[in-house]
């Protein structure tokens, strides 16, 4: 129970420092005197800094897996997805102009990747889809979601995302379907 504490008041008190200040001015010095914890115990946890930062990066992944199931649109499952850095706009932003940037940018490809493969999967069913199609859509649609995100981050976040990915769901509603019935028509394989 006590160990469960502490990591969390560290992963908190991450959080809160990046949403004040950019990612390579927090030290583990400054953590470990917040949390009144020693250095050691500090390291009994993370390796440094950058691995809070991971650890934050998949514990949100996984609750998407867990939270995004087959009733949701894929609008929904974005939206579920982008939650951590609608509540934590100041650390996102802070993450995004750091040099881990790509820990950010594998955040979000990964999160997209979840949304949009469960999403064209279940878009497929009673399609006859190659497999092979069905996975370059969802990656199609994966790879955008991500550049929008990122172009949202790098903005400065300042359009609210429900109302971005809404107009995006009406603009090219039907799209995943239509593909996937086109693959079903083309007879090459690819």
């Amino acid at each position: 129970m006590a160990q469960q504490y502490t990591r969390k008041a560290i992963r908190e008190t991450f959080i809160q420092m990046i949403s004040v200040q950019p990612l390579d001015k927090v030290t583990v010095k400054d953590i470990v005197t917040a949390c009144q914890i020693n250095r050691n115990t500090f390291y009994y946890y993370y390796q440094d800094i950058y691995a809070i930062l991971d650890e934050i990066f998949q514990s949100e992944i996984q609750k998407v897996i867990e939270e995004y199931n087959d009733t949701l649109s894929w609008e929904d499952g974005c939206l579920l997805a982008c939650r951590f850095a609608i509540n934590n706009r100041k650390a996102i932003y802070n993450i995004y102009n750091s040099i881990q940037k790509d820990q950010l940018e594998r955040y979000i490809y990964s999160v997209s990747g979840q949304v949009m493969e469960r999403f064209v999967a279940n878009k497929a069913i009673g399609i006859s889809a190659a497999p092979s199609d069905i996975k370059l859509i969802a990656a199609f649609y994966q790879s955008a979601l991500t550049a929008m995100v990122l172009n949202w981050i790098g903005g400065g976040m300042k359009q609210e995302p429900q109302q971005v990915i809404q107009r995006i769901g009406r603009l090219f509603d039907g799209n995943i379907d239509a593909s996937l019935r086109r693959s079903a028509q083309l007879n090459d394989k690819w």
